[in-house]
């Protein structure tokens, strides 16, 4: 079978991948490789797939449904296969292989329902299951863990983050307000959790064995608020062309708060940050769209 890489990947390492990486060029051989280790049976490439890994459907020797993710160094597979160990199947998808691996950043997962998740459900019952199944996640991180603290990953954003802003007046602003409540949230932050890191709702697939499950973390170290974040703006082109948009992220704010027994302004704080490098990056990498529409989402915040 062709491992072609799906154009949603191609174009977001295009987005990403520093001068000379050739991980897509070798992506088809390592594929092969990895099937032919493990003895699988290769059923399909999923499609449109993710943007930094490729998930290729595939049964097992003895004919169990699995998924087989490739993904490069930069993506930080090791860490995700770290903390799917650590989880054990609690909110997340589960990790197939123990011991030693064949090559790193291969991970063989448990097969869910890859066309299914969270986002095809009515917003509010999507938004009550997302942050059931993040909340099975915040756990205490395994002793001596190789995780990036919240701190360590947005401090390198808010370098890129300050260098956009001294070349492109028109978001300085709000890259000083995003930068301004990064700083406040750091003083004082509270008790210290797993993080999936990178959760929406398109993150949570349907499962067998639970309902839903996550995959797909970027796996980090800090305050639950940071993870919740993210979840606040999901569906955000609804939320901009809503008349009532701003009011109904500000509501959602306020319940994912109380129902997860995150402090608001914690919550409102990471939101704004998170909204403003997403959109500050986007506009970086040639994606106007999504720019503007995250960059609007944060003037409401």
């Amino acid at each position: 079978m062709a491992f072609e890489p799906p154009r949603r990947l191609v174009r977001a390492m295009g987005e990403t991948a520093p001068d000379g990486d050739d991980w897509l060029e070798k992506l088809p051989g390592l594929a092969r490789q990895a099937v032919a280790l493990r003895e699988l049976t290769v059923e399909r490439v999923q499609m449109p797939g993710g943007r930094s890994s490729l998930v290729v459907l595939v049964r097992t020797a003895d004919g169990t449904p699995a998924v087989l993710k490739l993904a490069p160094a930069r993506a930080r597979p090791e860490s995700e296969r770290v903390a799917l160990v650590h989880w054990d199947g609690r909110g997340a998808v589960q990790l197939l292989e123990d011991g030693p691996v064949p090559v790193e950043g291969v991970l063989l997962l448990e097969r869910l329902h890859p066309d299914v998740s969270v986002r095809s459900l009515p917003e509010a019952r999507a938004l009550l299951e997302a942050a059931g199944t993040l909340r099975r996640l915040w756990v205490e991180p395994p002793a001596g863990h190789p995780f990036e603290t919240v701190e360590e990953r947005t401090g390198r954003q808010a370098e890129a983050m300050r260098a956009d802003a001294e070349t492109d007046a028109e978001v300085a602003p709000l890259v000083e307000a995003a930068l301004a409540a990064r700083a406040e949230l750091l003083t004082a932050p509270p008790e210290q959790r797993l993080l999936h890191g990178t959760f929406r709702q398109s993150k949570v697939l349907a499962g067998d064995r639970m309902p839903w499950l996550a995959v797909g973390p970027d796996p980090v170290v800090g305050e639950p608020a940071f993870d919740l974040a993210r979840l606040v703006r999901d569906r955000v082109e609804d939320l901009i062309a809503a008349p009532s948009g701003a009011a109904t992220a500000r509501r959602r704010i306020k319940r994912l708060a109380e129902s997860l027994e995150v402090d608001r302004d914690r919550l409102r704080g990471w939101t704004l940050f998170r909204a403003v490098e997403s959109g500050v990056r986007a506009r970086r990498v040639g994606r106007p769209k999504d720019a503007e529409l995250l960059l609007e989402f944060a003037t409401w915040l």
